[in-house]
């Protein structure tokens, strides 16, 4: 799964478009005071994690996007 199709399959899910954050797929405006994130890291990698009180938290990093992809649907879909 890519960026769009996690961007498609959370929508199908019934997540919430605050909940989350999908670098240059899904960038909900005004910016929610927390939320989940998927974006790429400057190496190359992907990183998911937690924007909370103004401060990016990577939980976790990914060698590749589909990886990353299935780690964001995971927490946001138990």
């Amino acid at each position: 799964m890519d960026r769009r199709e996690l961007r498609g399959a959370l929508s199908a899910a019934g997540v919430a478009d605050g909940y989350y954050r999908i670098e240059g797929v899904h960038e909900p405006a005004p910016t929610p005071t927390d939320f989940l994130f998927l974006r790429r890291a400057a190496d190359g990698e992907w990183e998911t994690g937690a924007y909370e009180r103004g401060r990016y938290e990577v939980i976790a990093r990914h060698p590749d996007e589909a990886v990353a992809c299935a780690h964001l649907f995971q927490l946001l879909v138990p």
